[in-house]
């Protein structure tokens, strides 16, 4: 209870900046963990699919038995590039939202930052009109509730930097799959 009176009390006390810089990173957070979730469980059910599939095939399974995302190749007409194409289709599906992930990591830093900026600036201005006798107890406090901005902006880019690294890897192991599946029809040719 007495963190949301203290956060009522920031927010009332914030301009209109702070409060933009603080929505959208807000906004940044709920996204990437929309991302992961969805991306890092369907990556998850793709991969067993892929998995159950490369095992089919291994024991004499033709592809198109599999739930393989290659038994869309005709059987009679694989080739390599036609296994590249499917392959490649995979991995741009597989990586969707890794440039989201991107964008909020490294631009999350610089919005709380803006936001710091502007409220120090908001700060100084009003010390400048109020005769120029501040002492630290009125402008520490200013400042502390200016760099909120920035520890938040640390706050949302940390866990979509570790999104993007964990769905990347988990792309990576999908399409290392689809590329053993790929290698071995190919073989069997």
């Amino acid at each position: 209870m007495e963190s949301i009176e203290l956060l009522i009390s920031y927010l009332s006390k914030s301009s209109l900046v702070t409060i933009v810089v603080l929505t959208w990173l807000s906004l940044y957070f709920v996204i990437s963990f929309t991302i992961l979730f969805s991306r890092y469980n369907g990556l998850n059910r793709w991969i067993k699919k892929e998995k159950q599939a490369l095992e089919a095939i291994l024991l004499g399974k033709k592809l198109q038995a599999t739930d393989s995302v290659l038994k869309k190749c005709p059987q009679e007409n694989i080739s390599k590039e036609r296994l590249d194409v499917f392959t490649s289709l995979a991995q741009t599906n597989s990586t969707s939202g890794l440039t989201t992930l991107s964008i909020i990591a490294s631009t999350s830093p610089f919005i709380g930052l803006f936001g710091t900026v502007i409220s120090i600036l908001e700060t100084f201005a009003a010390l400048g009109q109020g005769g120029g006798s501040a002492s630290l107890s009125v402008i520490a406090p200013a400042i502390s509730e200016a760099l909120v901005a920035t520890g938040c902006g640390i706050f949302v880019a940390i866990p979509a930097y570790t999104f993007n690294l964990l769905i990347k890897r988990k792309a990576y192991e999908l399409i290392s799959l689809i590329q053993r599946e790929s290698n071995l029809l190919l073989s069997s040719k």
